[in-house]
């Protein structure tokens, strides 16, 4: 598999002091944190001036929360957890879209809940959904990209709804957008709705074709006014490009339609994304994220189901590798390369392996209600 770890550590060792840990669990919590930026101590950050004009309380990062900058947090090991894991329940999220409840599904076994990702060279501290909210304070984060970003939306906002009073908190559907308020913190966590991050016939949040798709390989503008100011925008792209080896694209001229190779329209695709960076971000306003592909854990044969029973880890194993497939090699390398030639910084969430160890956390048959045999 493509190393990225030089990517990593230069993008971790940012021209920020920044400490991030990042965990995306498939199936049970999916979580970004924002990143830990300190001045000088590595102690804490004063998170923007209130309406009063007086400065916030600081956020104190604690010594256990700290993470060495030379630690690569995407190379580790899963180990079971069932003392603190998961970090919420389900039937606890009343956010959750019907796809992502695999026990209100008709799954029978909930072992894919209490697995910990433990890096190799450090520990990442418990998330903490108050400090998290204290850290957004007046702050936009947004998930963009198709439905797995969806999950990834859901799961921060099922990570933090707990500690928010009711009243204090809401949900607004506004197509292709999703946004959660905390009212007291004045964050937003939102979600926004671009499988191929470049415009498409498919931008619809819900009105949207499967298997008939066309993409606008340089088009990006009706997008991008949605992002413009945002604090902190995690991007992610895959799986819609890898229905099949060739896809319907413009490129110039927007009336002349024609067949590309996937992995070529997806290379001048994430070109006009970084042309639309450069020309938007405000690096020291704004943060940028770019989660890696996650394996399909697309397999063969007849007996998803039986797979799914097969596939769940018991608890001497650490780590699992069923034969998942998905990741492809040289899309891996497109999005390589084009960060590496960013004039800006974003940072790579270089979750595919760790993924990769996880087909049992995969949604599969549970992702729709299941008859009770």
């Amino acid at each position: 598999m493509l190393s990225f770890k030089p990517l990593i550590d230069r993008r971790i060792q940012s021209l920020f002091p920044v400490v991030l840990y990042s965990i995306l669990i498939l199936g049970t919590a999916r979580l970004v944190l924002d990143s830990l930026k300190s001045s000088q101590s590595h102690v804490f950050r004063l998170y923007g001036r209130p309406h009063g004009g007086r400065n916030r309380l600081p956020v104190i990062v604690l010594p256990e929360d700290r993470i060495a900058e030379d630690c690569n947090v995407f190379e580790g090991k899963w180990v079971w957890d069932n003392v603190s894991y998961p970090l919420y329940e389900e039937e606890s999220c009343p956010y959750l879209v019907k796809q992502t409840t695999c026990q209100k599904n008709g799954r029978p076994d909930s072992f894919y809940k209490n697995w910990r990702w433990q890096p190799d060279g450090c520990n990442l501290p418990r998330f903490d959904p108050l400090k998290l909210l204290h850290m957004l304070r007046n702050k936009r984060m947004m998930f963009i990209g198709d439905s797995l970003q969806r999950g990834q939306f859901e799961s921060m906002i099922c990570l933090v709804q707990s500690v928010i009073p009711e009243g204090k908190k809401s949900l607004q559907r506004i197509p292709p957008m999703k946004i959660f308020k905390a009212e007291e913190f004045n964050a937003t966590i939102e979600y926004y709705w671009a499988p191929f991050i470049v415009e498409s016939i498919s931008d619809h949040a819900t009105n949207h074709t499967v298997h008939k798709r066309m993409v606008r390989l340089d088009s990006i503008a009706n997008h991008g006014k949605h992002w413009q100011g945002v604090d902190i925008l995690v991007f992610e792209s895959y799986v819609w490009w890898m229905h099949k080896p060739l896809i319907n694209a413009t490129y110039g001229s927007p009336h002349h339609v024609q067949e590309y190779n996937v992995t070529l329209a997806y290379r001048l695709a994430l070109e006009t994304w970084a042309n639309w960076l450069e020309s938007n971000i405000k690096p020291l306003t704004q943060k940028v994220f770019f989660m890696s592909m996650s394996p399909t854990h697309l397999w063969s044969g007849n007996g998803n189901l039986e797979v799914m029973k097969t596939a769940s880890m018991s608890h001497t194993q650490s780590k699992v590798h069923t034969g998942a497939t998905g990741s492809n090699l040289e899309i891996m390398e497109i999005l390589h390369d084009t960060l590496q030639k960013l004039k800006i910084d974003v940072t790579l969430l270089n979750i595919t392996q760790l993924s990769e160890y996880r087909k049992d956390a995969h949604t599969s048959v549970y992702g729709r209600e299941r008859a009770s045999s």
